[in-house]
């Protein structure tokens, strides 16, 4: 029995978890990527496709976790169903891979801090001081670098002093994510500048022909995705990264051990972040291509459409909104992902398969205080490498999380017939999110003749052997220590 030294405390309401998960869900993505990613890669009808489909398949899969959380209601979550269902390897594969997928998001939303205070300060650029060096096309700057490292170590900070107080500054973020978003929507119902006429091309377009072509609004439609081919694309370059945008619901499990509310619960507070999600991903996407007339132009300027839309839509107070929605995604993003990245790191540690210095806590707040250290340090590189990386983080986090998936459901199944209560609505539900985890994880790693846009990049192949590299040199210096299922 472990002693209150190594004990997380039960400090997390079911608001508080909520919060975490819906923060987590939508970060930085939802108000930066209608323009750099789900518009001109899948525009309004294939995003809102691949959303609304994804969210459905999110909450097949987080039936699986509600099974097994109290079954294992110790932080970690997918790792220790797979530790006790599978073995210690395949426990270090799963476990491994999901801090990238947690972790990665947090250099993500830091490296959107900069974006959120240029594109409010107009012409300013209050950041944009001591350019440094520029990576894939994009300078970095002395100054978004500093902003964004003291936010990160400040949030850090905050969850070093207790999960209860991080639990209520997430609730705060959350709240005021929803109201923003919410509204924006609202705006974009009743506002006569928002038409539909200005969704087109409706299954976006190929972004690299027409800027080499030197296209605008005008002759977009020659550039558009179209036919069957065309369009299977559009939905799936979207569909391949659901697995990103829905992360955070998988946050819920790596703070079991610190519920002070039954784990029943966990099945709806899922659900209900979920749907969340799946509103604000395709609300911002719609409303950003209703509400400015020429947004292809402006996605391939490398403008935040979603903000000039705000505006369009309601002028300062749309721009005030807005900034105030992605400031409370991306810092609410920070504290969720930290969270969920030191408990998995914690937990891993505990049981041997990390360093035992990961695993030690704060002697005053009981929290992870060196796996929360070490969150910090990797998440340092998003200011480094700068905005280009962000897609490479999106794809790391994609597999990540697909892996995660795959060994719930399975486990799940594993489960189910050695304790002999699963019932066959959940068995077919497990199955099915095996397919789909599978699915996701070849969508992302098989370049499929035809479809275009929808696999790695080249960049995010060598994230991925990188990290898998360090990942075996800590698989072989620990593989003694594991402690037994």
């Amino acid at each position: 029995m472990e002693n209150n030294e190594t004990q997380l405390k039960k400090k997390l309401n079911p608001m508080s978890v909520w919060a975490i998960a819906f923060g987590c869900i939508i970060g930085w993505g939802s108000f930066i990527n209608p323009g750099k990613k789900f518009l001109p890669n899948s525009g309004v009808a294939g995003t809102a496709i691949a959303m609304v489909v994804g969210a459905l398949v999110m909450i097949i899969i987080s039936v699986s976790y509600a099974y097994m959380v109290p079954k294992y209601p110790k932080a970690g979550g997918e790792f220790n169903f797979a530790k006790n269902c599978f073995g210690k390897s395949s426990a270090f594969f799963c476990g491994w891979f999901l801090v990238s997928a947690y972790l990665t998001n947090v250099p993500m939303n830091s490296t959107a801090l900069g974006l959120i205070v240029d594109g409010l300060d107009g012409n300013a650029n209050i950041l944009q001081f001591n350019f440094l060096y520029e990576i894939a096309g994009f300078k970095v700057y002395l100054g978004e670098m500093l902003f964004a490292a003291f936010i990160l170590i400040l949030f850090g900070i905050f969850n070093i002093i207790g999960v209860e107080k991080a639990g209520f500054i997430q609730t705060i973020l959350a709240a005021l994510l929803a109201i923003s978003a919410f509204t924006l929507f609202i705006a974009g119902l009743v506002s006569s500048k928002a038409q539909g006429i200005n969704m087109q091309p409706i299954w976006g377009f190929d972004k690299n022909a027409a800027m080499a072509a030197g296209a605008t609004t005008a002759n977009i439609s020659d550039f558009a995705h179209s036919g069957k081919a065309g369009i299977m694309s559009a939905i799936l370059a979207t569909f391949a990264i659901t697995p990103w945008a829905y992360v955070g619901f998988g946050t819920i499990p790596q703070a079991a051990e610190e519920f002070k509310f039954s784990n029943k619960k966990v099945l709806f507070i899922m659900t209900v972040a979920i749907l969340f999600g799946g509103f604000v991903y395709v609300s911002n996407n719609t409303v950003a291509a209703a509400a400015v007339a020429n947004w292809p132009d402006r996605v391939m300027a490398g403008e935040w459409v979603v903000l000039i839309a705000a505006e369009e839509l309601l002028g300062t107070f749309g721009k005030v909104l807005v900034g105030t929605g992605v400031s409370c995604a991306v810092l609410s993003g920070i504290m969720g992902f930290y969270l969920a990245s030191s408990r998995l790191i914690y937990s891993m540690s505990r049981d041997g398969y990390l360093p035992k210095w990961f695993g030690k806590l704060d002697k005053k707040y009981a929290t992870p205080k060196n796996a929360m250290i070490f969150c910090v340090l990797v998440s340092l590189s998003g200011p480094v490498l700068g905005r280009e990386a962000l897609g490479w983080f999106v794809d790391m986090s994609s597999i990540g999380a697909s892996i995660g998936y795959f060994f719930t459901c399975a486990s799940t199944l594993i489960t189910m017939k050695k304790d002999g209560d699963g019932t066959v609505g959940k068995k077919i539900l497990a199955i099915i999110g095996i397919i789909f985890a599978v699915t996701f994880v070849s969508l992302q790693l098989v370049p499929i003749p035809g479809l275009k846009g929808v696999s790695f990049g080249i960049e995010s192949y060598i994230m991925l052997i990188v990290w898998t590299l360090i990942g075996l040199t800590f698989y072989f210096f620990q593989r003694k220590k594991f402690k037994t299922a």
